[in-house]
């Protein structure tokens, strides 16, 4: 399935997208992490690539992303995990852009193709820098999917939107990655401007991780996107514990 099937034939009120960290607490646990939650409703994948200086990520995902490297986790090795769960659900790979550009971009692009990724996401990759990445996907049929903030201006807004495949990843907050008690203010109006600008759908991640926060991003948005709640979950309970949390979700999003 493509990223536009997964969200357009969801039957749910949006797509839901768990974040999984490649490699933890193994790469075989990640593995089994993404199957379980694929059988507990998720439409799609996110999974990362663990790096030493992830910007982006709040502490259970940073944390998360230092045990996998610890354990020995490469992204050659997440790059294997994402061929076996691509199989189930498209899989965007969230991959910083010195992996990326360490190997070049086009070679990048060719190894995540050839291991069935549909995607990937570059948070620390400005847009006015986006152009060679965005290429070499083009060039292998993978979605270089953009990020917009809620202090990003209309101007640029347009711009990313213009160029957006696959979908637009809207940050709900200002901030890192981390489980939040309630929504930013604002997040309606940011999502009103993106789909202004854009064609593609649009996603809202970054402090969703309750049942009733995801029914209430998913009134606003094309799809949701979990990430820090569903790693605790696999740090703590593993497989089982993630498909727990998973079909918690999916059945808000289906009520």
């Amino acid at each position: 399935m493509s990223i536009s099937a997964a969200f357009a034939e969801n039957g749910k009120r949006a797509a839901l997208m768990p974040y999984l960290m490649g490699g933890y607490p193994s790469v075989e646990e990640s593995v089994s992490a993404g199957l379980a939650a694929a059988d507990a409703g998720a439409d799609l994948l996110e999974l990362g690539i663990p790096f030493s200086d992830p910007l982006a990520d709040g502490p259970v995902i940073h944390a998360a992303g230092t045990a996998a490297l610890a354990a020995g986790a490469t992204p050659h090795g997440v790059l294997g995990a994402c061929e076996r769960l691509a199989v189930r659900v498209p899989v965007v790979l969230m991959v910083y852009a010195n992996i990326v550009l360490t190997a070049g971009a086009s070679a990048f692009a060719l190894k995540a193709a050839a291991a069935g990724a549909s995607g990937l996401i570059v948070p620390d990759l400005p847009h006015d820098e986006s152009d060679e990445v965005r290429a070499a996907c083009d060039a292998e049929g993978l979605a270089l999917v953009p990020l917009v903030a809620p202090t990003t201006t209309p101007e640029r807004i347009a711009a990313i939107g213009a160029d957006a495949r696959g979908f637009v990843y809207v940050v709900s907050l200002t901030g890192t990655t981390g489980e939040r008690d309630e929504i930013q203010e604002g997040l309606a109006k940011t999502v009103e401007r993106v789909r202004a600008s854009t064609d593609v759908p649009v996603a809202v991640g970054f402090g969703i991780s309750t049942p009733e926060q995801a029914r209430s991003v998913a009134e606003l948005a094309d799809g949701v996107i979990v990430g820090s709640r569903v790693v605790r979950a696999a740090g703590e309970g593993g497989a089982e514990a993630v498909g727990s949390v998973v079909g918690e979700l999916a059945a808000a999003l289906r009520d």
